[in-house]
């Protein structure tokens, strides 16, 4: 007696997540199928009947089925491959939607309204000209694309890409200047102190002769201090604050905010960066807005392709840096590294060491790291190691980055706490162990740190896994990360298409 065919549908494989069982996803999918295909009214099919004819799409209705619950007599190989015209149905739908989506938050956006800048001013090009260092082409033209921007009453909305030591901050710098000279307050905001601590200090070199108050805020600060801050951004007396998440904080309020300047971008939610945007929103008036970063991660590619961002990219070191080069060694030749540190300390030159740990627990990745330096003392005992991590207070760490910058140190043993904000040039060689267990903005910020001098410089990450033939595919990523950024400028550029 032949078998009896009970099942006249293909049985759908979903991909699945801790705590649900295929089984359960079936059902739950198929009933939410069937509510929606007993209720034409509650699935409205938006896409007009001469549309789905020209491109041959089935209904709303028919692509759903074909997708959860295709006759076995389907092309399968056309289904993997995504060639069912069901898919092509679906996956237009999406892409319309989301097109339609970006022309109406483009509309929304054309009528806020932003400060116009005057470009042309004395102190502007003042700075330019005392600026200890010259300019590359590629910054001179991210400073006109935003002077640009600025002429406009139109929210300027542009990130800058550009490698680690390309020379953002002094662009940001640039940026902040023309919103000063024209009257306006400006907001910079980093993800850590240590980074907020660098651009204070690189603002106040830089902007010495320009008469504001450039101030510093972070959670840290409180009191009396705190308050003097305060008052002063409500007053309008201070022209510049830099700092962290505190910021954005409701009982921040600023007297005349032109323009926010956001660094390490990817650093911050969307709900953090409105959040600051929001402090100089005036019935239609809305601040200028940069945001920057080194990492052109998925999140990043994203923003460009969901947001309306323009985009400027640094493509150009200053003179005389130099490539850093990176290889990777399996654990057990750890000793080896460590060996060849004194050789390097010999040279007078200074190394980093990064420890890392899978458990996210502060504690723990401190603790690691006062393994390791204790461990590095007793192996090294000529070479003056320092330890630096999160949980140090901020005198602490400023007291051992101070050493550190003064070659007081040769080796920094440190968390991930030095991935931004730490610029010593004598530092050209660093290792980072377990480098598996960080991605690769993490890892890209960590390699910046070395590379800032005139020196050859290294990378060495040591781990524990079998080591790739080829060293440099995740900075292979990065370069083809980078091609897709330049492509979407172009389209950017190509007359606003794609955007």
């Amino acid at each position: 007696m032949a078998e009896s065919i009970t099942e006249t549908k293909l049985t759908p494989v979903y991909p699945l997540t801790e705590g649900i069982r295929q089984k359960t996803l079936r059902k739950i999918i198929r009933q939410a199928l069937a509510t929606a295909l007993n209720n034409p009214a509650e699935l409205p099919d938006w896409l007009p009947e001469p549309l789905l004819a020209k491109f041959e799409y089935p209904k709303l209705a028919d692509a759903l089925s074909s997708v959860h619950a295709p006759d076995e007599g389907i092309d399968v190989a056309a289904l993997h491959e995504g060639k069912l015209p069901a898919l092509k149905r679906l996956a237009f739908e999406e892409l319309l939607a989301h097109y339609l989506s970006l022309q109406q938050t483009k509309q929304i956006n054309a009528t806020w309204s932003a400060p116009q800048f005057r470009t042309v001013n004395p102190l502007a090009q003042h700075f330019l000209t005392v600026l200890p260092f010259q300019l590359t082409q590629a910054q001179k033209r991210v400073i006109a694309e935003i002077e640009s921007d600025c002429t406009t009453t139109k929210p300027m909305m542009r990130l800058v890409q550009g490698d680690v030591g390309s020379g953002k901050t002094v662009v940001a710098a640039y940026a902040a200047l023309l919103a000063l000279s024209n009257g306006y307050q400006v907001a910079v905001m980093a993800p850590t102190e240590l980074l907020a601590e660098q651009h204070f200090k690189n603002f106040n070199n830089w902007l010495a002769e320009v008469q504001t108050q450039i101030l510093f805020l972070t959670g840290q600060l409180k009191g009396q201090p705190r308050q003097q801050v305060l008052q002063a951004l409500a007053d309008g007396s201070a022209g510049i604050v830099i700092g962290t998440h505190a910021l954005f904080q409701d009982n921040v309020i600023f007297r005349n905010l032109g323009l926010i300047i956001i660094d390490e971008q990817h650093r911050f939610g969307v709900h953090q960066r409105m959040a600051l945007r929001s402090k100089g929103q005036k019935q239609n008036f809305r601040p200028h807005q940069l945001v920057m970063t080194a990492t052109p991660i998925p999140r990043t590619l994203a923003m460009l392709q969901y947001a309306d961002l323009d985009l400027s990219i640094i493509d150009e070191l200053p003179p005389g840096r130099k490539p850093v080069v990176t290889s990777v060694l399996p654990s057990e030749r750890r000793q080896e590294v460590i060996d060849r540190i004194a050789g390097w300390v010999g040279q007078r030159k200074q190394a980093y060491w990064v420890c890392t740990l899978i458990e996210e627990s502060p504690q723990l990745q401190c603790e690691a790291a006062e393994q390791t330096a204790e461990n590095l003392r007793l192996a090294l005992p000529d070479i003056r190691i320092g330890l630096i991590h999160g949980r140090l207070k901020n005198s602490e760490k400023d007291q051992v980055m101070q050493a550190f910058k003064q070659h007081k140190l040769d080796l920094l043993v440190a968390t991930t706490v030095i991935e931004v904000g730490v610029d010593v040039a004598n530092a050209s060689l660093m290792i980072i162990e377990n480098p598996e267990r960080l991605g690769l903005s993490q890892l890209h910020q960590l390699r910046g740190r070395v590379g800032r001098g005139q020196a050859d410089s290294y990378a060495c990450y040591c781990t524990n896994r079998p080591c790739p033939t080829r060293p440099n595919t995740a900075w292979a990523s990065y370069a083809t990360a980078m091609t897709v950024l330049k492509s979407l400028k172009r389209i950017c550029n190509s007359g606003g298409q794609g955007r």
